[in-house]
Parts: structure tokens; C-alpha cells; sequence
């Protein structure tokens, strides 16, 4: 089992503190409330950066000086954070405060390539930026100017985006930022991807679990590093991995198949008597204070190393919450109005944490030319990603009327891309033989460190199968982030547990100041072919959620109607950039309609004409239908119609975000934007009739834009109920009452 590696240094004697600040702030310094005395021997440790001139780190982690500097920028990185929250009485000092030690030896190694699980760490890593200049990027150039524009609109919003200079990857809901991590690890190897990890996403089981899972099948990927901040608290209230003991944790993280777990522990130095399992380390003696800093670099050092080296590696580092900022526990976690510059613990907790202004400049040196230079020219998300080109896509125009599975034709797509592009990963929880895509795991193989033909298993595979939805859609969302292709499939019956992650990737993505491939998904078998499997493998619902985000004008929901359709579907979502493509179509023969000419028009325009009644005595209905297998009672419901005498018009809805008015949907306000809206004659002549029906095979908030401005005064919609255990996709659409007969009489009703 891995044992902790506690790196305790000798004590150093320190010198008395000088009365008086002896030199002018560096002009990045305007703004700041408070400055300190030098520290003791920063004559002899401070006079000059411990990263030399022309490189990119510490020449040796065990220098006294090395320490020295590393204590220096983690109370820089404390002092930034604090006020400017405090600037706004808002924002989330606590947590990143206990984890600046852990932030700055990572910087002070070189290694600037740090994303994070915790989104309520945005202050800290926008200190970060701001120290090493990043944030000029934005206008942001002193401390007043990021006190003005941190929580404000195009500033530095609550938590991490795409939009910030210098950062790799969003941070949000928690259990999510392993999966940039380890996407990057993937790849660009030799280059360390840490990601801090706070208490409250230990509670999540997604994050070793993933981790554990990606090693299994990624064993040569041991390039990026998980760092605990477990420092005892949540949010509101005590951690619930606080009451673990050291030996529990290193075990618990050497049970997810970690081979190094390197564990600080603050209370190891403590020399001011504090209670309790978790100790600020800001309250001992500055000889001990340097001597955490040094243990938790040479530590850190170590760990950065043996994960280079091939090694699964973990690094823990046990501090309180809040340590060296206004309070700690819980109560440091988040500032309110009244917790402003202002307020005595605000303004006290900033003068404890005040630096003398050569100590800013030494900080700002170091920031500057750790990792070879300010993130924001570093960093492998500030660049594009150069990958493997595709050429025209080998689609097959199947016969108008020929039964074809549509997600078997788009595997066949997949396939070929995989071929392509040997860093292109496909991934499904569920597996893709269930999903009518076998075809995928023939040419491009399951990764599985047990080789077996039968069930196309081999260690080099391109199919990342674990059997949870958030780990695929983690990979290849973080995947599509960092610039390469990916694509998640999955049951849309359990999409959901996936899709979190997806959503904050695709609204990073729509902020993205660089361009990189879409998020593409691909959603099998809808709620109308599993009968058998009952309501659990039914929950269309999904798709309302993809509705609401069509919106936020890079989120797209495609709905293809046959095999032709899925192939230009998916050709259409592979060569697009900054968006989140959401395909949703069957795995049973269902008839082609649409020539592979009009498919790519289809997906272009929006909607396609599937039938047209060539006259009608008693007027014409329009349905305009979302899905495939939903359209044979649609084609029932036709006949019926027709031989009552009215004229029938069918439009296959495509690419419902292109039937939005431009009005509707913030297209102006992202990355890559695209305004190509149906214009309205072009709308009314596909849905102007007497009776419109607007018919889904799951909910029908997708069908939204039609009948937003759909002229037909007489209108109604067929969609999803509920799911029920049926022998038959015929039996769970007529318990839906999404029948021939229904759509006819109601169509009778109206008219």
C-alpha cells in the first residue's frame, strides 16, 4: 500500500521584523489596501527570484530559498483573494486559502498547467493569472482594476470559464475537473496536468472512481496529479471525509489503484498549540510556517516527479479552511454584503497577510517565468491543438423507401473518423452493440487491458467503455475542451447522468477565445423502441433540457429522419467548432426518406418536406415532426387524412435551432457564431397550413420555434407522457396516445 511521505525540514532561525517598508510598490500593486514589513532574511532568501532568469523553475526543490519564495507567493496568492472579494462583499476566500501552499509549489516547480474540481477556487486562480500578468490579457493590470472587474460582466465571473485568460478549463458543479485533467494528460504527455481537489468533491463518487477507471484503460497516462485540499469543511459545514485519519486516506486513494499518495499534514509543524485535526498553518512561528512550505514543495516535487515517471500519483495536502485569510472553517467559505474592505475582519485579515512591496516584486517575477512565461502564452489551451485532417466524408446515399438502421449508418461514419484520426476516442457507458453501432467496435476497438477478439477488446483501443455515464461524458467533453475530437454515445434514457458536464463544457466552449472541435453526442435508442425495458430506458425528458440550451445559440438538438439524414447529421456536428451537437435517432429499420443530397440541406436549413399531398378538398394539415420512428404513425395518420380530403404536408424537423427567430437565440454572444435562421418565407412555405400538429416522439419543447411562428391558426402537439413496460414500440406510442388514429381525429376536431 503507499505510505505518506511527510517532508519535515530543519528549523531556521529568523531574524527580528524591520519597522519600516523600504521601497516603492511595483506599478501592478495599485490598489492594494495594505502593505507589510519585509520578512525576516529576506535579504538573504528574497533578494533575487528563486526561478532564474531564462528558466521556467526552482533549480532545487530543498533550498532554503525555494521555501522561502513558495511561503511568499502563497500569502500573495491569500492576499489577492481576500480583497478582492472583499471588494465586492462576495465571492469564496476559504477554500483556496487552505490550498495556497499546495498552489504555489506547483507553480514555483514549473508546473502551470492547473485546472480544478472546485469552481468556489475561482478568486485564487484569478490571483494566479493576475500575478503572472495573464489578466493584462483582459485590461486588467493592477489591483484596482481586478477589484473593479472581478464578478461583474466581461470580468471575472463567480467561478472558472472559458473566457479567462491563462486557464485551462471551466469549474463548476463539483466531480468534474478530473476529467480536463486527465483529458489533457492524454493528450500531451510529458506535461504535468495537477488538478486540486476540494472536501466537498470527495463526496462526489465520480472522481476516483473516473480516475480509476481511466487508468485501467489509459495504464501508460499517469501525467496529470490529483491534490486533495482536504481541510475539513465544506461549504456550510464539516467535510464528510473530515473524521478520516491519515492512514484511512492514503489507503482509501491507494484502493482507486494510486501507487504514490504523498500526504502534508499542516498539524506536523504546528508550534502554536491549536486544537483540533486540521491547523492554519499561518499561526505558527515563521520557522515553522517555512518549514510546511518547504515539506509541501519537496513533497510536491516528489509527486510531480513519480507521476512523470510513470507512476498513478496523489498528492494530499491537510490544512484548515480559510487558513490565513479573515476566519476559517466553513465561515471562510463564501463573503456576504456585509463582509466588505471595511469590516475589522477583513481589513485585519488582510494586514496579517500584507507583504512589504520588494516581496511583490520577487512574487511577480517568479509567477512570470514559472513554466516557461505567463500562462496566457503557455498553457496548451491558449493555442490550438493541431490534429489529423478529415477530407469529404464516405458517406452512402441509401434508396429513398429502403429500410436502414440510422445509428448503424452513422457508425460506419465513426469508424472511418477513428480511422482517421488516431487520437479520436469514442465513448459509451452502455456499450455500442446495444446501440445498433457494432460496426464501431469492429474497425476501432474497446480499450481493455484484457485482449480478447470475441468481444473486439484490445489495450490500443479507440472505444472508452466505463460503465458510467459520467466518466464518458467527462473524457469526451474534456477531450473536445482541449481541442481534439471525441464523441459520447450513450441511451438517452441515461444521458442525464452525463450531461452536467457537457452543459458547462458547451457553455465554456460558447466563451472560448480560441477554436476547438464541438462536444458531439449521439443519443440511441429513444423511449418508443424500449418497450420491455419499461420506464427506466424511457426518459425522453432529456430532450427538454437540450431545448432550453438551443438558446444560449451554440447548443444544437438534431433530430435526423432516416439513415441518409444521420450521416449528414453527423458530418455536420464532426466539422463544427466551439458547439455542443446533440444527435438523437434509432437503432431499428426505419424507411429512408430523404435523398443524401436533401439530407445535407436538411441539416442546413433546419426542416425538409418528407411528403406533400398533391391536392385536398378540405384543407391542408401540416405536421411537423421530430424523430424517425415517431413518423410512422405520422405516415398512418396521412392516409387517413388524405382519404378524408384534406391535403397532408409533412416537414421533418432537423435542426429546430435553425427554425428560431435570430431574436430568440444569443448567437451574436459566442465563440464560432452562426445567424444562418430560416428566413420567414421560407418557414411559411414549409408550415403554413389550416391545422398545424406538431408531433414528438419524446417532449415538445424542440418543436418550440415552430410553433412559436407558425402562422396556422388551429394548432396542437402529440408528445411523451409517460413510460410503461410494453411488448412493443407500437404499444408504448398508442399508451402515449401517439397514434395514426388519435393524430386523424384530432386533426377532425380542429378542422
Amino acid at each position: 500500500m503507499a505510505k505518506p511521505i511527510l517532508n519535515v525540514t530543519r528549523r531556521t532561525r529568523m531574524a527580528a521584523m524591520p519597522d519600516e517598508i523600504q521601497s516603492t510598490p511595483p506599478a501592478f500593486c495599485e490598489g492594494m489596501q495594505y502593505y507589510g514589513s519585509a520578512w525576516p532574511d529576506f535579504d538573504r532568501y528574497g533578494a533575487r527570484a528563486a526561478i532564474a532568469a531564462g528558466q521556467g523553475a526552482v533549480a532545487d526543490a530543498h533550498a532554503v530559498e525555494a521555501a522561502y519564495q513558495t511561503l511568499l507567493m502563497a500569502d500573495a496568492l491569500r492576499y489577492v483573494t481576500l480583497q478582492v472579494c472583499g471588494a465586492k462583499g462576495s465571492g469564496h476566500p476559504g477554500g483556496f486559502a487552505s490550498s495556497a501552499e499546495a498552489y504555489a509549489a506547483l507553480v514555483m516547480l514549473g508546473h502551470t498547467n492547473i485546472v480544478t474540481e472546485v469552481g468556489h477556487h475561482a478568486p485564487g486562480f484569478y490571483s494566479a493569472m493576475f500575478l503572472d500578468t495573464s489578466l493584462e490579457e483582459m485590461g486588467i493590470r493592477t489591483m484596482a482594476d481586478m477589484m473593479t472587474r472581478f464578478r461583474e460582466r466581461h470580468g471575472l465571473l463567480g467561478h472558472l470559464s472559458g473566457a479567462i485568460p491563462g486557464l485551462l478549463a471551466p469549474a463548476g458543479p463539483l466531480g468534474q475537473g478530473q476529467h480536463f485533467a486527465m483529458a489533457g494528460a492524454l493528450l500531451h504527455p510529458g506535461t504535468l496536468f495537477p488538478v486540486t481537489i476540494g472536501d466537498g468533491g470527495m463526496g462526489e463518487p465520480y472522481v476516483l472512481n473516473s480516475m480509476m477507471h481511466f487508468h485501467t484503460a489509459y495504464p501508460q497516462v499517469t501525467n496529470f496529479l490529483p491534490v486533495l485540499i482536504w481541510n475539513g469543511y465544506s461549504q456550510e459545514h464539516h467535510a464528510m471525509v473530515s473524521r478520516m485519519r491519515n492512514a484511512d486516506m492514503v489507503a482509501y486513494w491507494a484502493g482507486h489503484g494510486f501507487d504514490e499518495v504523498v500526504l502534508v499534514d499542516a498539524r506536523d509543524f504546528d508550534d502554536s498549540g491549536q486544537d483540533g485535526d486540521y491547523v492554519d498553518s499561518t499561526r505558527f512561528s515563521q520557522a515553522q510556517r517555512l518549514a510546511f512550505a518547504q515539506a509541501v514543495l519537496t513533497g510536491m516535487d516528489y509527486a510531480a516527479r513519480s507521476a512523470l515517471s510513470g507512476k498513478l500519483t496523489a498528492f494530499v495536502l491537510k490544512q484548515l479552511k480559510g487558513a490565513g485569510v479573515h476566519t476559517v472553517g466553513a465561515k471562510s467559505h463564501n463573503l456576504y454584503p456585509a463582509d466588505t474592505l471595511d469590516a475589522v475582519h477583513i481589513r485585519e485579515g488582510l494586514q496579517r497577510r500584507a507583504l512589504a512591496p520588494e516581496a511583490w516584486a520577487i512574487v511577480r517575477e517568479n509567477f512570470v517565468r514559472a513554466g516557461g512565461g505567463p500562462a496566457v502564452k503557455t498553457a496548451v489551451t491558449e493555442r490550438v491543438l493541431e490534429i489529423a485532417p478529415l477530407g469529404a466524408f464516405p458517406v452512402k446515399d441509401y434508396t429513398r423507401g429502403e429500410k436502414v438502421v440510422p445509428s448503424t449508418a452513422m457508425g460506419e461514419l465513426v469508424a472511418w473518423v477513428g480511422r482517421q484520426d488516431p487520437r479520436f476516442v469514442v465513448t459509451n457507458a452502455d456499450g455500442n452493440e446495444a446501440s445498433g453501432m457494432k460496426n464501431i467496435n469492429d474497425a476501432l476497438k474497446i480499450r481493455h487491458p484484457t485482449p480478447d477478439p470475441l468481444y473486439n477488446q484490445t489495450p490500443t483501443g479507440q472505444v472508452y467503455e466505463p460503465l458510467n455515464e459520467d466518466a464518458c461524458a467527462g473524457l469526451a467533453a474534456g477531450l473536445a475542451l482541449m481541442g481534439s475530437r471525441a464523441l459520447w454515445l450513450s441511451y438517452e434514457s441515461f444521458a442525464i447522468n452525463g450531461w452536467p458536464i457537457v452543459q458547462t463544457v458547451t457553455q465554456a466552449m460558447a466563451e472560448l477565445r480560441r477554436r476547438t472541435p464541438s462536444v458531439v453526442c449521439m443519443f440511441t435508442a429513444g423511449a418508443l423502441e424500449q418497450g420491455r425495458n419499461g420506464w427506466t430506458h424511457q426518459r425522453p425528458e432529456i430532450e427538454n433540457y437540450f431545448a432550453a440550451q438551443m438558446r444560449n445559440g451554440n447548443v444544437y438538438a438534431l433530430f435526423p429522419c432516416d439513415a441518409n439524414v444521420i450521416q449528414a447529421a453527423y458530418e455536420y456536428a464532426t466539422t463544427s467548432y466551439n458547439k455542443g451537437m446533440v444527435i438523437i435517432a434509432s437503432k431499428s429499420p426505419l424507411p429512408v426518406y430523404l435523398s443524401m443530397d436533401e439530407a445535407r440541406a436538411a441539416v442546413e436549413r433546419g426542416a425538409a418536406t418528407l411528403y406533400e399531398s398533391p391536392s385536398g378538398s378540405r384543407g391542408t394539415v401540416v405536421f411537423a415532426v421530430t424523430g424517425d420512428m415517431i413518423l410512422l404513425p405520422v405516415f398512418g395518420a396521412k392516409d387517413r387524412l388524405e382519404a378524408e380530403g384534406w391535403r397532408v404536408h409533412i416537414v421533418s424537423v432537423v435542426n429546430p435551432r435553425r427554425l428560431y427567430r435570430p431574436s430568440d437565440v444569443a448567437w451574436e454572444t459566442v465563440a464560432e457564431p452562426d445567424n444562418a435562421f430560416m428566413d420567414d418565407d421560407h418557414f411559411n412555405a414549409l408550415f403554413d397550413g389550416d391545422v398545424l400538429l406538431a408531433v414528438s416522439g419524446g417532449p415538445s419543447a424542440c418543436l418550440e420555434p415552430v410553433l412559436l411562428r407558425s402562422r396556422a391558426a388551429k394548432r396542437d402537439t402529440f408528445a411523451w407522457k409517460r413510460g410503461e413496460t410494453t411488448a412493443s414500440p407500437q404499444e408504448i406510442m398508442d399508451y402515449n396516445g401517439l397514434t395514426a388514429e388519435a393524430m386523424a381525429a384530432r386533426v377532425q376536431a380542429l378542422g
